[in-house]
């Protein structure tokens, strides 16, 4: 394959020995190649300035700079930067706040290495690669504010339940589930029902069957 066509990779990670490791399976393949390795965030965007790369990989804990800071340092001087999370910290609000700033991406580091060069064409096409359980986290993250017996609630106000038939269905008073929907209310910043079911699925908390 002509070289020019080669897929352009810049590495930021602050073990050497994961870059040493991903350089190597990243240059056997035939349709990439790595044209920089960094240890920070500060260097990815001197490094990234250099060698104009295709995508970033990038970890998301690294000294000094963070993965969230330097994905957003990158995209606010170079604009629509294609960025890959390789990281093995994947909490939540991490994984949230990352493809929030603009990652395309989240490879965990235990996944088989396949599934990282899969995952560098994927966004380097264009397209978005976040595996179900990043997925889930991101989905954890937004649901954390409501209690596994408010979701339940919600789901059932989401196929227009009323509360009395909400209560049956749960096998509580009306009164307790009365409290149920206020407290959602309360944390999603609404007042009534159709607010909420609105403002939960443009969270993606749930989805409308």
């Amino acid at each position: 394959m002509n070289d020019t066509k080669k897929i352009k990779i810049l590495l930021v990670d602050d073990h050497m020995a994961i870059r040493m490791g991903l350089m190597t399976a990243i240059n056997d393949a035939l349709d990439m190649e790595v044209v920089g390795d960094v240890e920070d965030g500060q260097e990815a965007i001197s490094a990234y300035r250099r060698h104009q790369p295709d995508v970033v990989v990038l970890d998301l804990r690294m000294q000094g700079m963070s993965g969230v800071d330097t994905i957003r340092a990158l995209r606010e001087e170079f604009g629509a930067v294609r960025v890959l999370v390789y990281s093995n910290y994947a909490k939540g609000e991490e994984v949230y706040q990352a493809v929030k700033s603009g990652a395309a991406g989240f490879v965990v580091k235990e996944m088989a290495l396949d599934r990282l060069l899969e995952a560098i064409r994927l966004v380097h096409a264009g397209e978005q690669y976040i595996p179900p359980q990043v997925a889930a986290k991101i989905a954890e993250r937004l649901l954390a504010r409501l209690s596994p017996r408010e979701m339940e609630v919600l789901k059932l106000l989401a196929k227009g339940l009323s509360n009395k038939e909400i209560a049956a269905r749960l096998g509580l008073v009306v009164g307790t589930i009365k409290i149920y929907v206020a407290n959602i209310f309360s944390k999603l910043g609404v007042s009534d029902r159709t607010q909420a079911l609105v403002v939960a699925v443009k969270r993606g908390i749930i989805d409308l069957e």
